[in-house]
């Protein structure tokens, strides 16, 4: 844990007011707190992650359940309105920005997005249901992402057209 948090010292540049960096620092203890296998010893720290969670909600207006799986130096770029859901899995050296909705496609229904690494995904965009995003692949503001998007490709538009990207 402490390595991780160390980790997410360094990608925010030690800077204590970016509020991506205290819901990282919440979601590493939820994290953490799985590792203590007596039921009865993890009681009092999983009550401490479910008031730190809301805590975090509240000031930062952002959701990150510690049941999500996220890779190595995510960096939730702005405050506010970012919903990620449980079963979606991050990669590394992924960059959030504010309005963003990573999660299921419909109640009920299974299938969170999986992105890879080095995407960047733009403000308001929606990434919903059971697709895959691929490396360095960048998502336009407010676009909304029900298709695969693969590696090295722009997705950009309501719903989302797939655009290569030129570099």
């Amino acid at each position: 844990m402490f390595e991780n948090i160390r980790e997410d010292w360094h990608t925010y540049d030690g800077d204590i007011t970016r509020q991506g960096l205290w819901v990282m620092w919440v979601y590493r203890f939820g994290q953490w707190r799985y590792t203590i296998k007596q039921r009865f010893l993890r009681l009092p720290f999983s009550f401490v992650y479910k008031a730190l969670k809301i805590l975090s909600q509240i000031l930062t207006g952002i959701e990150l359940p510690c049941e999500t799986q996220v890779g190595h130096r995510l960096i939730i770029e702005h405050f506010g309105g970012i919903i990620i859901s449980g079963d979606a899995v991050i990669g590394d050296d992924v960059i959030i920005r504010n309005g963003v909705t990573i999660g299921l496609k419909r109640t009920g229904m299974a299938g969170a997005p999986v992105i890879g690494n080095r995407v960047d995904i733009g403000v308001g965009a929606k990434l919903l249901g059971p697709i895959r995003i691929g490396d360095d692949a960048v998502i336009g503001a407010n676009a909304v992402v029900l298709q695969d998007v693969p590696s090295n490709s722009l997705a950009v538009g309501v719903p989302a057209q797939i655009k290569s990207r030129s570099l």
